[in-house]
């Protein structure tokens, strides 16, 4: 069995909290397997669940922002178009 060293893994631990990739896409840069992440989570991080619940409802804030852009800029454009 590979140990993983501890600098990959603290910089795995950065990645999570930083919370601007899926575990999933770090898990797979750095060669793991996602549960490894999840464990080191889970026993690295004192709130492992409530910072992945809180990177997951910043990556749907981000998608809503965008849809409600798509949507106000579509909204103009028919504006625009009923006036021309």
């Amino acid at each position: 069995m590979n140990q993983i060293s501890s600098d990959i893994k603290q910089q795995v631990l950065a990645r999570v909290q930083e919370g601007k990739s899926t575990i999933v896409e770090i898990a797979r840069q750095h060669g793991l397997k996602v549960n490894t992440v999840y464990g080191w989570i889970s026993r690295g991080l004192s709130s492992g669940r409530p910072l992945l619940e809180t990177n997951k409802l910043r990556r749907e804030n981000v998608s809503l922002k965008q849809i409600i852009g798509n949507l106000l800029l579509e909204l103009e454009r028919g504006k625009k178009n009923s006036r021309g």
